[in-house]
């Protein structure tokens, strides 16, 4: 293996710079898969096996034998109340999601798969939100910057959505959509980054 270089199955924006920022090379590699909730399936179990799924399908998809590269994948879910919100539909259940939230704590879990030829590596990220009481009007204002349409829980912590999160205890990055520290954890039994790895500076 060579570089701190991955494959990253997904197309966020949020995960590239927080890659970027630990000094990680990407090529994108998107995937779609089902990522319908299994009965009885806790939220962390959940996102654990979506992330293993995607960053399966995103190996299988290189089609080399030879790849050298890990791939890296991610999924992200908030938790209230035992409902799991992921990307809201629409406009309609994104207010749903925010007026849910307003005033409440709720959990956001991050899962992670590092897949590499049969080896896998996965982590679980949880940590708790508590949103300050909105208003429908502060909820509609959201809204019209359309940031809550594609992110799960219908808010974005480094966007506007910052303004409703009154308390946070876990980490940051992982709300994100990407726990900087577990995936550099992760991508460390691989040899990336370099910098990370003082024996395989000269790989």
């Amino acid at each position: 293996m060579s570089g701190d270089f991955v494959y990253l199955a997904s197309a966020s924006p949020r995960r590239r710079e927080l890659l970027q920022q630990i000094g990680v090379a990407y090529e994108l590699r998107p995937v779609e898969i089902d990522e319908g909730r299994l009965a009885k399936e806790t939220a962390t179990d959940y996102v654990r096996r979506v992330a293993v799924a995607k960053a399966g399908e995103c190996w299988n998809g290189l089609g080399r034998g030879g790849v050298e590269h890990p791939v890296l994948a991610a999924d992200t879910a908030v938790v209230l109340g035992g409902e799991v919100f992921g990307k809201p539909a629409d406009r309609s259940q994104a207010l749903d999601m925010l007026e849910a939230l307003s005033g409440r704590r709720h959990s956001v879990a991050t899962g992670l798969a590092v897949r590499c030829g049969e080896d896998i590596e996965t982590a679980v990220s949880v940590s708790e939100v508590t949103f300050r009481a909105t208003t429908a009007r502060e909820r509609d204002a959201y809204l019209a910057t359309d940031e809550p349409l594609d992110k799960a829980g219908g808010y974005a912590i480094q966007g506007f959505g910052a303004v409703f999160i009154e308390d946070l205890r876990g980490s940051y990055s992982a709300v994100m959509g990407l726990p900087v520290y577990e995936t550099a954890m992760l991508l460390r039994r691989f040899g990336i980054p370099r910098w990370l790895n003082p024996a395989r500076r000269g790989a």
